[in-house]
């Protein structure tokens, strides 16, 4: 098994920015998606990493992450090409991530259909854990849609100030690079 390889974009105009954002787009529900303007800004965010994932010649997916000023890493979207899902790649751009950041906390759907339950059961057997705090996503559409979301994080539970810290940056760094 080849060793993924990670290529980190720094503007929308790189290579592989179409490939990704089309992957993006066709993944993510509207009230968690940034606009390319949006992201015009944001890739010039050093705490964004969002990479294209690749392994040899061929596009995987992608992982988009903040590093937060606490150390950890923000999970705010991965995605796999649909046509190479249930081959693992979730799994190892996953555990390259947590491998990189040792901390991660992301967000997921309350597992009410098959696929939240299938996702949550995913990001389990990865090694998080679910975290009972309420939370509510910032929406990224204008007006706002704000949605109910999961939190979960690895490699432990997070307590309620890391958690109330989580919420003021993913807000911040929502409400910064949504045109708002």
């Amino acid at each position: 098994m080849e060793t993924l390889t990670y290529r980190r974009f720094l503007s929308t105009a790189d290579a592989g920015w179409a490939a990704a954002y089309r992957l993006y787009e066709a993944s993510f529900p509207p009230c968690e998606r940034r606009s390319e303007r949006d992201y015009d800004a944001a890739l010039a965010d050093g705490r964004l990493h969002a990479e294209s994932v690749w392994d040899g010649d061929l596009f995987v997916g992608l992982v988009f992450w903040w590093l937060a000023d606490e150390g950890y890493a923000y999970l705010e979207h991965l995605a796999v090409e649909p046509v190479l899902r249930g081959h693992n790649y979730g799994a190892r751009i996953l555990h390259d991530l947590c491998r990189r950041a040792g901390r991660v906390i992301l967000e997921i759907d309350p597992p009410e259909d098959e696929i939240s339950r299938r996702r949550r059961g995913f990001y389990e057997r990865n090694g998080f854990v679910y975290n009972e705090y309420d939370y509510i996503h910032p929406s990224y559409l204008r007006p706002p849609q704000p949605h109910r979301l999961m939190v979960m994080s690895y490699p432990e539970a997070i307590s309620p100030a890391e958690f109330e810290a989580f919420r003021t940056f993913a807000r911040g760094v929502a409400v910064e690079y949504t045109g708002r």
